[in-house]
């Protein structure tokens, strides 16, 4: 996702304008040698000297905490600290009360959609929390580099509850095109037709007509290339589980996201799947039917 996310603001702006930073090093120089429009810095404290707003995209919550520890003693009241990683909620507000009270910024979380196609092709949508709007018109201009959509929230904390709605539904819908794809094929339907009706009628989403999980009715998508590439079982286990810990303190029972969270919490811890497209659980039902 940052490859993607970073080629655009390369691509869109003047060279030496996007300074790049990762605990890789190797992963750096790679990105500086494809877009030499960007520039390596030495070390987190660099590029909060030399840049007004500074994007993040991380696994976890505690690596955003790091970040932020590595960035601290070079920001100021001016700097925009934007988080596009998916973390709980409430660690979102957290970290951004933390930033804000201390004077050091102002913090915004802000995930994404659109995949890792979405990254590439610099059409993500930006889910925003943050102290305000007008807040928000401050780092619009960056993010419109790379999505086509920034939409903000309300307070920090709300572009990960849209996130993880997100990403529950993007995964029972996920499901559930596999199953269909799969009964089809069973029952003797062509799969490219079958997906082709699909993309035409009221079952059509993302899952279908984006990330079809049968190989070859979407050229592009990770299923077309053995799942490689795209959104990670792992990655999409972990936003589950956060869905899950979120409806757990809201009082709330949704039902087939626990059994989708069941599902890709499964298919995580396996050698198979775990590092694969999310798609790839439709692989693993073809292998559980046959």
């Amino acid at each position: 996702m940052g490859t993607g996310m970073g080629k655009n603001l390369a691509l869109k702006t003047k060279p030496g304008t996007l300074l790049v930073y990762d605990v890789n090093k190797a992963a750096v120089e790679r990105f500086v040698d494809t877009f030499p429009q960007a520039k390596a810095v030495s070390d987190p404290g660099e590029m909060a000297e030399k840049a007004g707003t500074v994007v993040t995209m991380l696994p976890e919550a505690t690596h955003v905490e790091q970040a932020h520890k590595a960035l601290w003693d070079a920001l100021d009241e001016s700097s925009l600290l934007v988080d596009s990683s998916t973390i709980a909620a409430e660690e979102a507000r957290r970290l951004a009360t933390k930033v804000m009270d201390a004077k050091k910024g102002t913090a915004f979380d802000a995930p994404v959609s659109g995949g890792a196609v979405g990254a590439d092709a610099g059409t993500l949508t930006f889910m925003v929390g943050g102290p305000s709007a007008e807040a928000v018109e401050k780092i619009k201009p960056t993010l419109s580099l790379m999505g086509r959509n920034v939409v903000y929230c309300g307070q920090n904390g709300t572009g990960q509850v849209a996130k993880l709605c997100n990403n529950m539904l993007l995964a029972i819908s996920m499901a559930g095109v596999s199953e269909a794809m799969l009964l089809g094929a069973r029952l003797g339907m062509d799969p490219l037709l079958l997906g082709s009706i699909i993309n035409n009628s009221t079952g059509r989403c993302w899952s279908s007509d984006t990330n079809n999980p049968h190989p070859g009715v979407v050229p592009t998508a990770p299923a077309s290339r053995d799942y490689q590439g795209g959104f990670s079982t792992h990655l999409m286990a972990k936003d589950l589980r956060l869905a899950m810990k979120s409806a757990e303190d809201s009082a709330t029972n949704p039902v087939l996201g626990t059994m989708a969270a069941k599902m890709f919490n499964d298919l995580a811890k396996t050698d198979e799947y775990g590092k694969l497209d999310f798609s790839s659980v439709y692989k693993w039902m073809t292998k559980q039917h046959s």
